[in-house]
């Protein structure tokens, strides 16, 4: 099937990273497209500002209108996972025999188009993925690129290129949840972790290296399989594949790392090119983990070592990725994504890394009830590496809460003295009556509601 053969597209939770990314590439094309999502945001802004109309309320009639002006076969229905089975509008499409595909295998299908490089792993992905893409970009290569993120040296998450090109390569971040990512057709790919996560849809560790084993698997002939040592050793893999790492004795790896700056500048072996005194503008030591194997993708596609290596010092991340928001001498606010206790332990450890004689406040927002409880005593181990911890309620996204699980669960189980649980409000008003030296705000929930005021705070004081 070819998706660019619809008239109309419609989605179903059309404000999502992913989902939005889809939305703008029909967009590009001339077609129509609509959306409902729960909630507006400044994504969803976007979308409507680009002509993509969006709605928040499950309306029916509204549906039925936009679906009259088509033939049912004009139509192609988008959903994402986190929409309920129960939403009227999703009965009302099934019931009525439209074509509904998920987001994961509309993706699927673009990615038999192209030349496809899909970047797999429980962490890392994304910003590796949007590294990946800029170095393609800087070296003047024609791709699309689906990110998982807004990249802030292109404040967007979807690059688009020339679809009649048949060289043109497509970067695309290889979702692992609802095995999403076995939907994919890639030239390229690399795995950055296999930590288990989404033990709601896996069920334990084995079922998650399983996934990850079966999208090994799904290379072209003759493709490129690029994995990070560890995960080499966890993984049952057979087939020829790079071997990388961050400092370890592999194919592609760092050597000679040091701070200058507040700044990691480090050396790059390769089995193609070295790279010598490399810095990369986005901090944090796993980001240079993250970009040797960004590395390892960009020779194995002919690029040169000093196109790559502008491009690492010139890469400005991903909102949401180890993000500074204000740097001042007074205080440094931080922003992450993270939401995994091994995220956690990544970002922390740079911070304490970069700032060691600064005391560290993090603020935290679980995000679902069943990872908070599969992964209790990990999440407080990470937690107390802080000097001082603040945690949210937790984000239940597309769960319900379960019993005896919550913050003050979580908090117990921390080892730390330096703690609490806050409401957002409170958490403004603990920052604005008693000063930080550092701030890290971290989660995938709506923890992002409070950058701007936090911002706001620091700015003033």
């Amino acid at each position: 099937m070819n998706v660019l053969n619809y008239k109309a597209y419609y989605f179903l939770g059309v404000g999502g990273i992913g989902m939005s990314a889809l939305a703008r590439f029909f967009n590009h094309y001339k077609k129509t497209v609509k959306g409902y999502d729960k909630t507006p945001t400044k994504l969803t802004s976007l979308l409507e500002e680009e002509g993509i109309a969006c709605h928040f309320n499950e309306d029916l009639t509204g549906l039925k209108t936009f679906l009259s002006e088509y033939k049912k076969e004009e139509v192609l229905i988008v959903i994402t996972p986190a929409v309920s089975k129960d939403h009227t509008e999703y009965l009302f499409l099934v019931d009525s025999g439209y074509e509904i595909l998920k987001r994961s295998q509309v993706l699927g299908e673009i990615s038999r188009q192209f030349k496809t490089i899909a970047i797999a792993g429980t962490h890392g992905k994304t910003t590796t993925a949007t590294l990946v893409t800029h170095l393609l970009k800087s070296a003047g290569y024609n791709c699309f690129s689906f990110m998982g993120g807004i990249s802030n040296n292109y404040h967007t998450n979807l690059l688009l290129g020339d679809i009649e090109d048949k060289n043109t390569f497509m970067v695309v971040e290889a979702d692992e949840y609802d095995r999403s990512f076995l939907t994919l057709h890639p030239h390229i790919a690399l795995i950055t972790s296999s930590d288990a996560d989404h033990l709601d849809i896996y069920g334990d560790a084995n079922q998650v290296r399983e996934g990850y084993e079966l999208f090994s698997k799904l290379l072209i002939k003759n493709g490129i399989l690029i994995v990070k040592k560890n995960v080499d050793n966890d993984l049952r893999l057979t087939d020829k594949r790079i071997i990388y790492s961050l400092n370890l004795d592999t194919e592609y790896c760092a050597h000679a790392i040091r701070i200058e700056d507040a700044q990691f500048i480090y050396d790059i072996k390769s089995p193609v090119e070295s790279i010598h005194n490399v810095t990369l503008g986005l901090p944090g030591l796993h980001n240079v983990e993250n970009s040797i194997a960004a590395v390892a993708i960009a020779q194995q596609l002919g690029i040169k070592g000093d196109v790559i290596k502008e491009a690492l010092r010139s890469f400005n991340g991903v909102k949401r990725r180890f993000d500074y928001r204000v740097k001042n001498n007074k205080v440094i606010y931080i922003d992450d994504y993270a939401h995994h206790p091994e995220e956690l332990r990544a970002t922390i450890d740079s911070v304490k890394k970069l700032y060691p004689e600064k005391k560290i406040t993090g603020v935290f927002q679980p995000h679902l009830f069943s990872r908070t409880r599969d992964f209790g005593e990990a999440f407080a181990k990470s937690l107390d590496m802080l000097d001082e911890c603040i945690l949210l309620d937790i984000y239940p996204a597309r769960e319900k809460p379960i019993e005896g699980i919550t913050a003050q669960w979580l908090l117990d189980k921390m080892k730390m003295t330096d703690k609490k649980v806050l409401s957002k409000a409170a958490v403004l008003e603990e920052i604005e009556k008693h000063p930080k030296e550092l701030i890290i705000t971290m989660g995938a929930g709506d923890i992002d509601s409070l950058i701007e005021p936090i911002e706001k705070i620091l700015k003033a004081n």
